[in-house]
């Protein structure tokens, strides 16, 4: 273990931080750049003094979970993570399976996307976290229990082959990039047992997915353009993009419209009646 060379890294690393990059108040007075050291040591679950002594390179060698949640609260990505285990010695853990604990800024910003319907999936297409207008566009994800939110299985089990991808275009494509991206999945989790619980239920139950799975089919794509119909205000043109949230191995998928267009206001009318039940409702006389 490096002693000085890790307590200069945490400082680097702390101080490129602003508290807003982590969820924090900004607050006043602050003499110094970046998060102060009891932020850090709050964030990581750890003693502020414990973390002052690591920056002032006399503290003892970390544990692997105390460098997990370093790493985490610091915000640092793959390679910069791998280095801090090796500055302090310890061998970097191999991740056992996708994450679902989605990063609290990126909650915040489902939360102020009130004209993107928005929803976050992990690297096993798990829907993990969504804000209201998804939820009034595609479905109410809180309803089903977790096993029914991943979007691979129900592409390509769901009953319906029209309602398999909510009624967009494109369908075929969607599937040809999820199976690519399940595929780089199960390579980077090999462990993992519901990716592998997956493949095999769906190798069985989909000519379709065992057709694309054998093929080791893989592409890659971030933009694409929907046509929706919707059962409540019809035809939607929508712009699907995709944003990698590479501390967590998700994908933050946004669906928009363009401003001023009947598709954007139609998905204004849904950020106000939400998944209500538009029935009309039949009097008793």
């Amino acid at each position: 273990m490096d002693r000085n060379d890790l307590a200069e890294y945490l400082r680097t690393m702390r101080e490129r931080l602003q508290p807003q990059d982590v969820g924090l108040p900004a607050g006043t007075s602050r003499r110094t750049p970046g998060l102060r050291r009891e932020e850090v040591a709050r964030l990581a679950h750890i003693s502020v003094e414990y973390y002052a002594r690591l920056e002032q390179a006399r503290g003892s060698s970390p544990s692997r979970r105390v460098l997990s949640e370093l790493s985490r609260a610091l915000r640092l990505g793959t390679d910069e993570r791998t280095h801090l285990f090796e500055l302090a010695g310890v061998a970097p853990e191999s991740p056992t399976g996708p994450r679902s604990d989605v990063p609290d800024t990126v909650l915040n910003l489902l939360e102020h996307m009130t004209d993107i319907a928005a929803f976050v999936v992990n690297a096993r297409y798990d829907v993990i976290a969504w804000n209201p207008l998804a939820t009034a566009l595609f479905e109410d994800f809180s309803a089903a229990p977790p096993a029914r939110r991943n979007l691979i299985t129900r592409h390509f089990l769901h009953p319906d082959p029209a309602a398999r991808h909510y009624g967009m275009t494109g369908a075929e494509e969607f599937g040809r990039l999820a199976v690519g991206h399940l595929r780089a999945a199960a390579g980077r989790y090999p462990t993992d047992p519901q990716i592998r619980t997956m493949v095999g239920t769906l190798r069985k139950q989909s000519a379709e997915f065992a057709e694309l799975w054998d093929g080791h089919h893989v592409e890659n794509g971030s933009h694409h353009s929907k046509t929706m119909q919707h059962p409540l205000v019809g035809t939607l043109q929508l712009s699907c993009d995709t944003l990698a949230v590479p501390l967590r191995d998700q994908l933050l998928v946004c669906f928009t419209a363009e401003r001023g267009s009947p598709s954007h206001e139609a998905l204004r009318l849904l950020s106000v009646v939400g998944t209500q039940d538009m029935t009309p409702t039949i009097g008793n006389g």
